[in-house]
């Protein structure tokens, strides 16, 4: 140490002590600890192991992001794999959609749809746009859909509020409808200007009286805002069918309990179905009712399980009249997602929108209803092949929540439940929401819808077709064991009756 000025001697007894004081806070929380994992009863693997066990669960949680970042190949995570993100991530970023070398996507599985393409295919300034579609033609205010891509339902509390500011600016820059979900309209829903759907979920939020029943005076209210232009019903959600919605305690703060109606603090919790829907009778009682006194159309979401009810459904209509049907049908997936949902029903209850969407449209044009109900499809479809598929499987319009959500900056962290979602989009706490910038996440909002209708646009344009309404099933087809494929007009979506003997049918009510 000879030579050393004073100072620097003064600093490194400084660090020195430091270093041991560390050192001894360290000891001594190693030491508390030991004692408590020693004593405790709940786990025991700290028990037999002190201190050391407590590794297993900090690795089981930081897991899942070591496998998305550093093992998991491009096509292998779930429920969005990399490859899917990225190119919902290039695309809201205004980088196109376009990779290098080769597809990563294996094309061999069960059950992949391949789209033929035409030999001479439409030259890109021959194609045309979409048209805007018109829906319930018997409503006093129809509604004619300028866009077949739109923002699926995503309630303001599950989502934060600049994430909702945001979807609302973008979903007006792109022409997009933005539905509310089940939460309510708010303020951020109508900032942007852009269509509204305003979704009616089992707990009425936003036009239920104080006891939680339908308030005619609210529909009124909330029908009388220009910028809605439908009502969907939701009966069920691909996530959580026989579930209602499910907001945790820690997101329901003073605005989003306002909204809803409902405490401060306490878990939103909404019935597991709408109390005064027991049949298909009762549900049309209620779409006429909510079409009366609001004037606009009025549509049902539902994933499907048992489908004898739609044949009810449409034996119901064509005996009141067409103007008595549900003017859409939104299909959502089994694997749809939310916000939160218990795993029994998020893993196992109801069909993946792969073979729900076909099922539904064959009944409806087997009961000559599929031209008077147009159909939604939602669940999963966040990718230009999806959407196309959706719309040659006979859907009128795809709904996406998920996709939406990436192009607001989402990474898939899972914790959209926990109120510390680290991009902003799911959680309330202001120190987390500041990464969410509205006006650049607003501009990716409507990139990716964009970018998305501009590809679909490609792929019928490759398979001969001048818009995406002109795909039809046999522009596809689905690749079946051994690799090989079949045309989609060449499968059976539906049971031929007389080739089954009733005792053998499962009970659809």
């Amino acid at each position: 140490m000879m030579g050393l000025p004073q100072w620097a001697m003064d600093v490194m007894n400084i660090l020195t002590q430091l270093f041991i004081l560390a050192v001894g806070i360290g000891v001594a929380i190693a030491i508390l600890m030991y004692a408590r994992d020693t004593t405790q009863t709940a786990d025991a693997v700290r028990r037999n192991y002190p201190v050391v066990g407590r590794f297993r669960g900090l690795f089981t949680t930081l897991g899942e992001f070591f496998r998305q970042y550093f093992f998991a190949m491009d096509r292998e995570e779930l429920p969005f794999n990399r490859a899917e993100r990225d190119w919902v991530y290039r695309s809201s970023q205004g980088k196109g959609g376009t990779i290098p070398f080769g597809s990563t996507k294996p094309l061999t599985p069960v059950g992949t749809a391949i789209f033929v393409n035409c030999p001479f295919p439409v030259l890109d300034d021959d194609g045309a746009a979409t048209k805007p579609l018109r829906i319930g033609p018997f409503a006093r205010e129809p509604y004619d859909a300028p866009s077949f891509f739109n923002i699926s339902g995503m309630s303001y509390g599950a989502l934060s509020k600049p994430a909702v500011r945001a979807l609302s600016r973008g979903a007006a820059k792109a022409g997009v409808w933005y539905n509310t979900g089940e939460g309510g309209m708010s303020p951020m829903h109508l900032e942007g200007g852009c269509d509204i759907v305003f979704q009616i979920g089992t707990a009425k939020y936003g036009v239920r009286d104080e006891q939680g029943n339908l308030s005619d005076d609210k529909l009124r209210e909330v029908a009388a805002t220009p910028q809605v232009k439908m009502f969907e019903l939701k009966l069920s959600q691909g996530a959580k069918p026989g579930k209602g919605g499910i907001l945790p305690a820690e997101k329901v703060n003073k605005e989003v309990a306002r909204i809803r109606g409902i405490p401060v603090g306490k878990a939103s919790i909404s019935p597991n179905r709408h109390p005064e829907i027991d049949s298909v009778e009762d549900l049309l009682d209620m779409i006429a009712r909510i079409r009366d006194v609001s004037g606009l159309p009025v549509g049902i979401k539902f994933v499907v399980g048992a489908y004898g009810w739609l044949d009810e459904l449409a034996v119901a209509i064509k005996a009141r009249g067409e103007e008595s049907a549900p003017d859409f049908i939104t299909v959502d997936s089994g694997d749809g997602g939310t916000g939160a949902a218990p795993m029994a029903l998020m893993d196992n209850v109801g069909l993946p929108i792969r073979e729900s969407l076909p099922m539904v449209t064959e009944i409806l044009r087997r009961h000559g209803l599929r031209e008077r109900i147009r159909v939604i499809a939602s669940g999963k479809l966040i990718i230009p092949g999806a959407v196309a598929w959706a719309l040659a499987s006979g859907a009128d319009f795809v709904q996406c929540a998920r996709g939406f959500m990436f192009s607001l900056g989402c990474i898939q962290a899972l914790k959209c439940h926990e109120n510390t979602c680290p991009t902003g989009v799911t959680t309330h706490k202001k120190s987390l929401q500041r990464g969410l910038v509205v006006k650049d996440k607003a501009d990716r909002v409507a990139e990716y819808a964009h970018t998305v209708v501009k590809h679909v646009e490609m792929i019928a344009h490759s398979c001969g077709v001048l818009e995406p309404r002109g795909l039809k099933r046999k522009h596809v087809r689905i690749v079946q064991e051994h690799g090989r494929s079949v045309p989609m007009t060449d499968m059976r979506f539906m049971p031929v009756m007389d080739e089954l003997d009733e005792k053998d049918l499962p009970e659809q009510h």
